[in-house]
């Protein structure tokens, strides 16, 4: 493939999330969307014929007809389907978290430094325009607080809800405080099965910050929000509005009379304008370029540091929920390294 060459397309998995991908990469102008798999021939056959594309059952019969694939099918397939994309010298967007182990996820980016092709990783949040905003104001954050709130949805019960909706909130935390961690706690119960569907997490790391992430798929209301406390300011993003809203201190004032002493404070809300676009329009786009650069110079840019610190962070909490230990310490020899972009 030529850089100034359509660039071909395939989606794998034709569920809920494989959907938005495939509408996605049927709308960019400059890509050609070959075909959609899944291992539900009728469902692959419906969905492809509604955006004039082939069907197939087998994400094999991608190879040789497409240089960019996405894969969007249950956590548990990502390792054999990515792999053989890979090898086959695709480059890939696998759907988070990667793998549901660190040895696959390791693998999945040693094969793709071997092939050539780009991996990577559906943190989609990473395209939000606020959160993008947000890393360029965020300096040296006292209190981070997250929540990520929901109703149940069937479709994802069989990840907790640490790999279903928390690691977001992982990922952008450990993006934007610029020291490792050294002590988690974390808390979780089930609601509609056995897997964990609420999570309370805790983060001290050495910097002195505080992150507290709630995710729950036991919440009528959906909520998506980061608020973050810092020294001059305190500031919150929502991700569903992409918007930014920074509080600053403007005044103080004492009145004093016979009875009492009243204190006031005013303060003033900056309301940040936000580019917004949709993200996994911007990550699918991002993953096309990549492609493009590394066919065109034979340079693999791969996120293997943050995708991998991540998954290790969530593997962890899982972990500690499992097990009911409530605190554990983390590896100092992990690669927890700081604040990256």
């Amino acid at each position: 493939m030529r850089q100034n060459d359509r660039v071909r397309a395939g989606v794998v998995g034709a569920g809920h999330m494989g959907q938005y991908h495939i509408l996605v990469f049927a709308e960019l102008w400059d890509v050609d969307l070959v075909g959609v798999v899944d291992i539900d021939r009728d469902r692959a056959v419906a969905v492809a014929r509604r955006y004039d594309t082939a069907a197939f059952d087998d994400h094999r019969d991608l190879i040789g007809r497409v240089d960019v694939a996405s894969v969007a099918v249950p956590t548990e397939q990502h390792f054999h389907v990515a792999r053989d994309l890979l090898e086959a010298g695709i480059s890939v967007l696998v759907e988070k978290p990667i793998a549901p182990t660190l040895e696959e996820a390791r693998e999945l980016f040693a094969i793709a430094r071997r092939s050539g092709a780009v991996l990577h990783v559906g943190h989609v949040e990473r395209f939000n325009g606020a959160v993008q905003e947000l890393r360029r104001i965020v300096e040296h954050p006292i209190l981070i607080e997250s929540r990520r709130l929901g109703p149940f949805v069937p479709r994802v019960q069989k990840d907790t809800v640490v790999m279903d909706l928390m690691i977001h909130d992982i990922d952008i935390v450990l993006a934007l405080v610029d020291a490792p961690p050294r002590r988690l706690s974390a808390a979780g119960s089930s609601v509609h099965g056995d897997a964990a569907d609420v999570a309370n997490v805790q983060i001290w790391f050495e910097s002195g910050t505080i992150a507290t992430m709630t995710a729950s798929r036991a919440t009528e209301e959906k909520i998506r929000t980061l608020a973050i406390t810092q020294a001059d300011a305190y500031i919150v993003l929502d991700y569903t509005d992409q918007d930014i809203r920074i509080h600053r201190r403007a005044a103080q004032e004492y009145t004093l009379n016979r009875e009492s002493i009243r204190y006031r404070q005013a303060s003033f809300v900056e309301h940040l304008r936000v580019h917004k676009d949709n993200p996994l329009k911007l990550e699918l786009l991002h993953l096309i370029r990549a492609s493009q650069h590394a066919r065109a110079t034979g340079e693999v840019e791969l996120a293997e540091a943050e995708d991998l610190r991540s998954l290790a962070m969530a593997l962890e909490i899982e972990r500690i929920i499992r097990d009911q230990r409530g605190e554990a310490v983390l590896l100092p020899e992990f690669p927890w390294s700081g604040r990256s972009g």
